[in-house]
């Protein structure tokens, strides 16, 4: 038996669910399909969102020779005999699936037919084609970026999907559960509600407790090696730089729920020095007790001190003087402003002022090379902490000057 997300394939692009920048009335593919002329290109975004639609969609409208190919699962011989079936066809639509995996040989196989319009791409990708695909490929090719699915695109797709199941009832209320429970995902939100009505008694009722009781938790992108894990991690950082404690644990729980504790113990490690830094020189010591706890207790008890100490973080003032400082150190070490180290401060200085024997356990010398005499690089921002340090740096000169 078919899956129910086979059978809803869409044969023509008016039948895409959503995606209104790229196809319908005056749109770039469906203008591309009426004007009988294609030129390569990739598309990009999450699963489940209509990559493999459009590009079935294209192919069967144009009816043009086709192949698909998978860059992880075909071989280079593969990819030859492709080739030489377009060679002996004069053109042909090639799609590969996950293309931001394709390997060097592959892409230089395809290359020159790519270039030449022999070969008509239509890559796939959940990846970002910018940061993931050969540079190589990418000028050869346009790109579109797929949107996220709405909760009204896929109950609208629910509903053609119900019309294929025999004597299904089901109402608006749980079309829409099922539509939230897929995050956007239109393949797995066809597949909970074709195992949904196989999971029915002989009245093929539907309901929102049978639902729940087959998958209750939310599907949402988050492959650990690709762009959904680390735009996740970013939206976490910049919460948490931005002061919002509920979107930092909400990105909290995503990372928690994906079961990826190095990550987060990573990144917090980074914002408690990066973001906070001088204003609160406590999180630091804090983030590592709580790091220490996680592991310790493990999952599902580690969310308990990660919650804690994230939420001590995003609450916190906020510094990254530090942070800048040392970039601008190192900027200088990059760009050759050095200088020899000054002769009293040597190893074998005979001129070397000892702070402790003096007022404050300060005394006025130079410390940086000659060509940096005066450099600043640390400048302290606005806070309690910095503002009270400065002060007692003020304090701790003004004995001595």
């Amino acid at each position: 038996m078919e899956l129910l997300s086979n059978t809803l394939r869409p044969s023509k692009l008016s039948e895409v669910i959503g995606q209104s920048h790229l196809v319908g009335e005056d749109k770039i593919l469906s203008n591309m399909v009426k004007n009988k002329k294609i030129f390569s290109f990739i598309l990009y975004g999450k699963p489940g969102i209509g990559k493999t639609s459009i590009a079935n969609a294209i192919v069967n409208e144009l009816g043009m020779k086709h192949r698909f190919l998978n860059a992880t699962i075909n071989n280079k011989k593969d990819f030859d005999i492709v080739i030489e079936e377009a060679k002996m066809n004069g053109e042909m639509i090639v799609i590969i699936d996950e293309i931001h995996r394709m390997n060097k040989d592959k892409q230089d196989l395809l290359l020159p037919y790519i270039e030449s319009g022999l070969i008509l791409l239509i890559g796939l990708t959940t990846s970002n084609p910018y940061h993931k695909i050969n540079p190589a490929i990418r000028s050869r090719v346009q790109i579109f970026e797929l949107h996220e699915l709405t909760t009204e695109d896929i109950v609208l797709g629910l509903k053609r999907g119900c019309k294929n199941l025999e004597d299904i009832e089901i109402d608006q209320e749980t079309l829409e559960y099922i539509a939230t429970l897929s995050s956007g995902d239109f393949r797995s939100a066809l597949n909970l509600l074709e195992v949904s009505y196989y999971s029915t008694k002989e009245d093929k009722k539907v309901s929102i407790d049978l639902v729940k009781a087959i998958n209750s938790k939310p599907v949402f992108f988050h492959d650990k090696n690709e762009d959904g894990h680390y735009d996740v991690l970013s939206a976490f950082q910049k919460s948490i730089r931005g002061s919002d404690v509920d979107a930092s644990l909400h990105y909290l729980a995503r990372l928690i729920e994906a079961g990826d504790l190095d990550s987060i113990y990573r990144r917090m490690s980074v914002i408690a020095y990066e973001d906070i830094g001088l204003a609160n020189p406590s999180i630091g010591p804090k983030v590592m007790a709580a790091i220490h706890a996680s592991e310790l207790v493990g999952l599902p008890e580690a969310r308990i001190p990660l919650g804690v100490v994230v939420t001590e973080m995003a609450l916190s003032p906020k510094s990254n003087s530090a942070y800048l400082a040392i970039n601008a150190a190192i900027n200088d070490i990059h760009i050759g402003n050095t200088g020899n180290v000054p002769n009293h401060i040597k190893t074998s200085s005979t001129t070397y002022k000892y702070p402790h024997d003096y007022k404050n356990d300060w005394v006025y010398q130079e410390y940086l090379p000659e060509p940096l005499k005066g450099k600043k690089y640390y400048h302290n921002k606005r806070n309690k902490v910095e503002d009270n340090m400065n002060k007692l740096y003020n304090e701790m000169k003004g004995g001595n000057e």
